[in-house]
């Protein structure tokens, strides 16, 4: 069991530090809005994974039997993240502020994470990769696989809060230039996984 715990912990501090979108999205909307719309994005996020994880434990008998439905899926956050990610050349001087606590923004911050992190199919098919393999090779139990994979979702979410208080910390040196500068790079990323999605699925 101390195995999986602490399998399951490293497999969840390497996931979140992958470099995709939501660590790019998690970075700007810290820098720009302070730790509390980090958190609600690796909230997001932590609560997407619980479902992504939920399906690669128990099978994906209750997904919806529509054909071609991850195409679909690919195709919405080809969507999604192609706005995203123009939207960000096209806005403005980002403006430097700090956090507010209105229920609206904390919906649309988690609403944001929990996108980005569902609407890549990559996820998905990482958690049940990951399962397939600590069942098939390393021939856990459906204990320790629950135990497994409750260290990895908390780890993401641990580090993810981690990586948004120390982006807010870090303010003082992301002037204005700075962020627009991160903001175009960050818009940037979001384009080409966007492209590489659309390639996966529907050129390769």
């Amino acid at each position: 069991m101390l195995q999986a715990l602490f399998y399951g912990t490293l497999t969840g501090i390497a996931l979140c530090l992958t470099f995709g979108t939501v660590f790019f999205s998690l970075v700007q909307n810290s820098v720009d809005n302070g730790f509390r719309t980090g958190a609600n994005i690796a909230f997001g996020v932590f609560v997407c994974d619980i479902i992504f994880v939920f399906f690669a434990i128990f099978g994906t008998a209750f997904l919806p039997d529509v054909s071609g439905f991850q195409k679909w899926v690919a195709a919405a956050g080809v969507v999604f993240l192609l706005i995203l990610g123009l939207s960000n050349f096209v806005s403005g001087q980002p403006k430097i502020a700090y956090p507010k606590t209105k229920f609206g923004n904390l919906l649309y911050y988690f609403t944001t994470g929990f996108l980005l992190n569902g609407l890549n199919p990559v996820n998905f098919i990482t958690w049940v990769t990951i399962a397939t393999y600590i069942r098939s090779t390393l021939h856990y139990n459906l204990d320790q696989v629950i135990l497994f994979f409750t260290a990895s979702v908390i780890a993401v979410f641990i580090v993810e809060c981690v990586i948004a208080l120390y982006a807010h910390k870090l303010k003082r040196l992301f002037t204005p230039k700075v962020v627009k500068i991160f903001s175009k790079v960050t818009g940037v990323v979001f384009v080409l996984i966007a492209c590489q999605i659309a390639y996966v699925n529907f050129i390769k």
